[in-house]
Formats: C-alpha cells, sequence, structure tokens
C-alpha cells in the first residue's frame, strides 16, 4: 500500500471517528445492516459481576463496526475501552490475586498484532477512548473501522478504570488498568 494512500485511508478513518464521538448523525453515512445486537453491561469487580448499568448497541456498516452507548454510573473522563478474546465477564486470579473481569482474557487480537495500539493500527479489539460526562453517563457513537459484528461474536466488550495512551508504555495495555464493566457479546 503506497504512503499517500495509507495516509487517506487514516485520514478519512480518523474524521468518520471524529464524527462519531461529536455525536453527529450516521444514517446517511453509515448504513446499518438489519441487525442491530443489544450488550447488557454490568459492573464488575474482584467479587463478581454486579448490577446492569446500561447497554452497547453493535451493528455493522460500510465504515467497520458502529458501538453506540447507552451507560450510567462510571467514572468521569476518559476510559480504556475494549473487545476481549472470552465471552465471560467473570472474575478470575492472576498472581495468586481475585481480579474483575479477568476470565474474559486479553484483548481480542486474532491477527496477533504484536502491540496495544489505536483503533487503526493495534489490536482488533483495540477501540477508541470511552468519554465518560461529569454525570457519569457515555451517551456516545464510536466506530472500529477493522472489524464486524460477526467477528465479535461470543467475545466481552470491556471498560476499564483508567484512559488508554494506545502504547504499552509506560504501562501495558494503554494503562487502562482494572476492568469495571462488562458485557459478552451474544
Amino acid at each position: 500500500m503506497t504512503s499517500s494512500l495509507l495516509k487517506f485511508k487514516l485520514s478519512a478513518a480518523c474524521t468518520l471517528a471524529a464524527l462519531f464521538a461529536a455525536g453527529c448523525s450516521t444514517t446517511a453515512t453509515l448504513p446499518a445492516t438489519d441487525h442491530e445486537q443489544t450488550v447488557i453491561i454490568h459492573a464488575v469487580s474482584a467479587q463478581g459481576v454486579g448490577a446492569e448499568i446500561g447497554t452497547i448497541s453493535l451493528h455493522d456498516s460500510a465504515a467497520g463496526l458502529v458501538i453506540r452507548t447507552s451507560l450510567s454510573q462510571l467514572p468521569p473522563g476518559p476510559h480504556g475501552f475494549h473487545i476481549h478474546e472470552k465471552g465471560s465477564c467473570d472474575p478470575a486470579m492472576k498472581d495468586g490475586k481475585a481480579g474483575a473481569a479477568l476470565a474474559a482474557g486479553s484483548h481480542y487480537n486474532p491477527n496477533h498484532a504484536p502491540h496495544h495500539g489505536n483503533p487503526l493500527t493495534g489490536h482488533l479489539g483495540d477501540l477508541p477512548l470511552l468519554n465518560v460526562a461529569a454525570d457519569g453517563t457515555a451517551k456516545v457513537t464510536l466506530l472500529a473501522p477493522r472489524i464486524k459484528a460477526a467477528d465479535v461474536q461470543n467475545l466481552a466488550i470491556m471498560v476499564h478504570a483508567g484512559s488508554d495512551n494506545y502504547s504499552d508504555s509506560p504501562k501495558p495495555l494503554g494503562g487502562g488498568g482494572d476492568r469495571i464493566a462488562c458485557g459478552v457479546i451474544q
């Protein structure tokens, strides 16, 4: 792929992502398929799966997977947001300690990308940041340009406690930290 074609594709994808983040209508530019899937999202902790805190709907478009969130009871600010490789939100043990939703495994990475990255360069499960409003709600539309709904069936979608710098430095996997909300995509 030529450098100018790659720059054009990156520019187009970033423009679409910016439109989604700003809450622009998507019906004219990103027609959905007939099927929209709703995923129930729960708060998670080392003790287990907690209360329902909202939903995320998924549908395919010509530009990729459209992700619409309707969440509440989250800490305000930017959060790491990912598809994880296993369809579970249960706690699991790591280094002798129970951790929230660790049964979901790592980021979805079927192409074996060598590192965590942004939604265009890293793991296929690396999604745009989830920005939560001051009132703890996240009602946003995001785009995952490299995946389709069929790719993520029976996997988990995860909200992390912290932001994501799309790098493995200075902390692994963008520094998002603990898993605080999760849903299984069925």
